[in-house]
């Protein structure tokens, strides 16, 4: 037997070494170096061609002509009937992907996929390998969310090449691995979960799914950073990437795509938790601002693009004096730096003292405002704190803040403002450059305020 050795891989690159390192020397990340225990490998052959008994330069590989590939939409795709889902993925499951699914404890990734197999059962046959659960737990599951069951297949089991071996036998529609982490081959000494094991369990299943064009959803954990556990090369390898975010204290989830070869990777899913699985949110700008407060200062309405989806989210600031001798700053859901960016420029273009106050900047409904469109909602809510003078209920504020003090256009403002519109507002602060391409008189029932520097929106402030 082969003497077994303990090696340090590295789960961003998957660099080797025989001993534990702060730095990687091969991608130079900091503190990716873990524990794995292999076998050497057996010696091989002088090439790959000697060791088959075939020689050099004979192939059984026979190449087709890009132009005789298919690629019609009906064949190439599966539209899974749940739209937040389909957005993601641009417009259902690619036939023959692998989408690889993470996000933190508890945030519903068993469940949306559950539900996805619910969906599709009624037109394709699943098959869903659960490695976390026995069956009868996922039958229980599945009778809560009131899933049609008669076309799933379900299996409990971990060893990748009995699962690969009945996807190869049973051929079905659709398979989902939940979840990599639990999966282990024979061929590896390694413990389950560890480097070297994730990594050959996730190549076998996407051989599998790319030679018999099953698409595969494998569900990953993720570690204390947020980024899904085990090696960086299991994200490489995969088509789409896909993460399930949402704060355990509130009901919203949203479905991000930090990679998809075959849409965009700016469209978001947003789902409700609720006591019969997930449901779909088909107006989240409605949803966010339901319960808003009305009549108060630090509150303002702003607008971000998700893909090719306008969002309107409730911004609060509150500034109040300090108790302390250095000042606090805090923003939830907003860049902590482009805050105190804006806040400099208050200080420097708008004659607004921060600096012996605490600033506190939430964004409301665990959205992450990343758009520079947002500047201006962020600074109205500032002002309207410091001032204690409200901004208007029915107002949204769209707007790029240089560090001049300037108002600068925006991308898609005619979307952002026909979401604005359609939601019942009645007045937008927008650049003033921005009105140039647009006909206001389309705009019925909403006045559009234009302004070339924080000032003149500032004024708009009610005394």
């Amino acid at each position: 037997m082969a003497k077994l050795k303990t090696v340090y891989v590295c789960t961003q690159c998957g660099d080797t070494s025989p001993r534990w390192m702060g730095k990687c020397p091969s991608c130079g990340a900091w503190n990716t170096m873990v524990e794995d225990v292999v076998a050497p490998e057996p010696k091989a052959a002088t090439s790959r061609a000697a060791a088959a008994g075939r020689p050099t330069g004979i192939s059984s590989i026979r190449p087709q002509t890009l132009a005789s590939i298919s690629t019609t939409e009906a064949e190439s795709r599966i539209v899974t009937g749940i739209s937040e889902l389909d957005r993601v993925l641009g417009g259902g499951v690619v036939v023959g992907s692998v989408v690889l699914l993470g996000g933190e404890p508890g945030a519903g990734k068993s469940t949306l996929l559950l539900q996805l197999c619910g969906a599709i059962s009624s037109r394709f046959q699943v098959l869903y390998i659960t490695g976390e659960e026995s069956v009868r737990q996922v039958k229980l599951r599945a009778d809560r969310l009131g899933i049609a069951q008669e076309s799933i297949l379900l299996a409990a089991e971990n060893d990748i090449d009995q699962i690969c071996g009945l996807i190869e036998r049973d051929k079905p529609d659709l398979v989902v691995i939940d979840s990599i982490q639990t999966m282990h081959t024979t061929d590896l000494t390694a413990s389950t979960g560890s480097v070297s094991q994730v990594k050959e369990c996730a190549a076998r299943l996407l051989n599998v799914a790319k030679s018999l064009e099953i698409p595969t959803f494998i569900v990953g954990h993720v570690n204390k950073d947020g980024a899904i556990a085990g090696p960086k090369v299991m994200e490489h390898i995969v088509d789409t990437v896909l993460y399930f975010e949402g704060d355990k204290t509130l009901p919203y989830r949203i479905l991000r795509a930090a990679k998809n070869r075959y849409g965009s990777t700016n469209e978001i899913g947003m789902f409700d938790m609720t006591g019969e699985g997930l449901t779909e949110i088909v107006n989240p700008s409605k949803l966010l601002l339901e319960g808003r407060p009305m009549g108060i200062s630090g509150n303002c309405v702003a607008c971000t693009m998700e893909g090719t989806r306008p969002i309107l989210s409730e911004v609060q600031a509150l500034a109040t004096k300090s108790s302390l001798g250095t000042a606090r700053r805090a923003a939830s859901g907003f860049d902590y730096n482009r805050m105190n960016l804006l806040l400099a420029v208050l200080e420097k273009r708008a004659g607004f003292f921060f600096g012996g106050l605490d600033v506190y900047v939430n964004i409301v409904g665990g959205l992450q405002l990343d758009e520079t469109a947002c500047d201006l909602s962020v600074c109205l809510a500032l002002v309207s704190s410091l001032l204690d003078r409200p901004l208007g209920d029915k107002t949204v504020a769209i707007g790029e803040v240089g560090l001049g003090g300037e108002v600068r256009n925006v991308t898609n403002l005619e979307q952002r403002l026909r979401e604005a519109q359609r939601i019942g507002f009645t007045r937008a602060v927008v650049p003033k450059v921005g009105l140039r391409h647009l006909d206001a008189e389309r705009f019925e029932g909403l006045e559009l305020v234009g302004v070339n520097y924080l000032r003149g929106a500032i004024s708009l402030l009610k005394g």
